[in-house]
């Protein structure tokens, strides 16, 4: 992690010549000095150009190396999800083996992660300190100060959380530093710690963000205290079970704590969920029930080229591909989620092509727009990426419920999803025990999360991960085997940094 804030003061310069979400060739660029700085933070629209920055980063350490989100939540998650093999080694992490040499130095690099963070260090230290004069051309300066700090607050938050469920302990960085050429080098910080920040960034963020927007351009794409609380939750239900993996039993404070975090989330939020009908509206963005997605939306010209999406598209649905997609579903995860009359599930029905039964094809990120609509030529996938929606914190519930005792809640939750997507679904029968309603819970989770990069870290949680992830044994995971070693570029870079327990000798 050498001279992480090499990119600070120079990802302010680029933000000036740059529009919303499109932040390029930050690696070019030389440092510039404090007395930039000191030119830059003078007006609100200095503080807007620098957050939309920040989103921009965020974006970019998401969809960076093969769409890095999807192939930490959901790719090694073997059984649920597949890629097909075109021999560039992305295989290998399906089979637990995080040591091919593309991976490390792709999947096991954090760097754009804290480039993220380091802008966020940046925004929050230099909008705190802006002034009400500064800030004259907004009618409420105090709140308009509050929602800048507070969004960065929470994608600093969000980063962090993304890398310690990846590796576990990683370096915390909460300086923005004005010679980025003598800052400090760091060692990993404990995960606990790690985790306790998150929540101290995302209490802090609460208190400076609204429920609403004032820009409705704004609205799901930008945090506001709906996307902290579904953060926060999040990270309850993580810390409940995984802060100690050498115990199956869930911390109940955490647990209690994600419980009273949701609940504050549904009766206050004004999200409500999508009917059916629209259901494929979800994917493409801004929906009723979406809290938090990455903007990836051709209205704004923001589609993606190389979205996750497109990697399942073969010619029938985009002019010029090939007729085998890069990736497809695998067959198994079809035939164990929807059987029999779980085949009406709307979820089956919008969101699979199965006309090649060995090679289905995903459908949830479809919405393919041409930039040369005429020729049909130059596709962009439209599909924001959903973080957090409603129907996610809903299904939590169930959850919560069953490390609570609470079976009866639990299955009257998942039943009800159940009902929602199926005219005639197969419910969970009262009959059934605590351990059988946890796996109904997972095969839930499995239909309604399916590609959202969240279905390997609920099997971890829940401890269902033997019944998908075949080369996770039980030793494997009490020694931590699931996150991943870090490039070893990176310690070239870095002598304080030691590789992940779990792969020491094996990198």
């Amino acid at each position: 992690m050498k001279k992480i804030n090499l990119y600070i003061i120079s990802g302010l310069m680029l933000l000036t010549a740059t529009s919303l979400f499109s932040c390029k060739k930050l690696l070019e660029q030389e440092p510039k000095n404090s007395t930039y700085q000191e030119a830059f933070w003078k007006t609100a629209a200095n503080a807007r150009s620098a957050i939309a920055g920040n989103y921009g980063l965020l974006r970019t350490a998401m969809m960076d190396k093969n769409i890095r989100y999807y192939m930490y939540g959901d790719a090694i998650a073997k059984n649920l999800f597949t890629i097909q093999y075109n021999g560039d080694g992305l295989e290998g992490i399906q089979t637990g083996d995080f040591t091919f040499q593309y991976n490390l130095n792709t999947l096991g690099n954090y760097t754009l992660y804290y480039k993220t963070i380091a802008m966020s260090n940046v925004v929050i230290a230099n909008v705190s300190k802006m002034t009400d004069a500064q800030l004259k051309d907004v009618d409420n300066p105090t709140a308009f100060r509050n929602n800048i700090v507070g969004q960065a607050l929470f994608i600093r938050a969000l980063s962090y959380f993304m890398m310690t469920r990846v590796w576990g302990d990683v370096p915390l960085v909460l300086t923005a530093y004005d010679d980025p050429i003598n800052a400090p080098q760091l060692p990993r910080t404990p995960k606990a710690d790690v985790m306790k920040q998150i929540e101290t960034d995302c209490h802090n963020a609460i208190n400076m963000l609204a429920w609403g927007y004032t820009d409705q351009g704004d609205a799901h794409v930008m945090a506001n205290k709906g996307s902290v609380y579904a953060l926060l939750a999040h990270l309850y239900l993580w810390r409940a079970t995984m802060a100690n993996v050498a115990s199956d039993s869930p911390n109940l404070t955490d647990v209690n704590s994600a419980d009273t975090t949701i609940n504050t989330l549904i009766a206050k939020g004004g999200y409500t969920l999508t009917d059916t009908v629209n259901y494929k509206s979800i994917f493409i963005g801004r929906s009723s029930e979406s809290i938090f997605e990455i903007n990836m939306s051709e209205n704004t010209l923001e589609g993606s080229a190389s979205g996750i999406g497109l990697n399942f598209l073969n010619n029938t649905y985009v002019n010029n591909f090939g007729t085998n997609p890069r990736y497809f579903t695998v067959p198994r995860y079809l035939s164990q989620n929807f059987a029999d009359n779980d085949s009406l599930d709307v979820r089956y029905k919008k969101n699979f092509d199965v006309s090649n039964p060995e090679k289905p094809i995903c459908l949830k990120y479809s919405n393919v727009v041409y930039r040369n609509p005429a020729q049909k030529l130059d596709a962009y996938l439209s599909n924001n990426m959903v973080i957090f929606r409603l129907s996610d914190m809903v299904l939590l519930k169930a959850e919560i419920a069953l490390y609570k005792g609470d079976v009866a809640t639990a299955r009257t939750i998942i039943n009800a999803s159940r009902k929602r997507h199926n005219v005639n679904p197969t419910l969970v029968d009262a009959s059934e025990t605590a351990s059988d309603v946890m796996d109904e819970y997972i095969v839930e989770r499995s239909r309604e999360m399916y590609l959202e990069g969240h279905l390997f870290y609920d099997l971890l949680r829940t401890r269902r991960y033997a019944d998908v992830v075949d080369w996770l044994t039980l030793s494997r995971f009490r020694q931590e085997g699931f996150y991943w070693p870090v490039d070893p570029a990176l310690f070239r870079q870095n002598p304080f940094l030691k590789q992940t327990t779990y792969w020491l000798g094996k990198v």
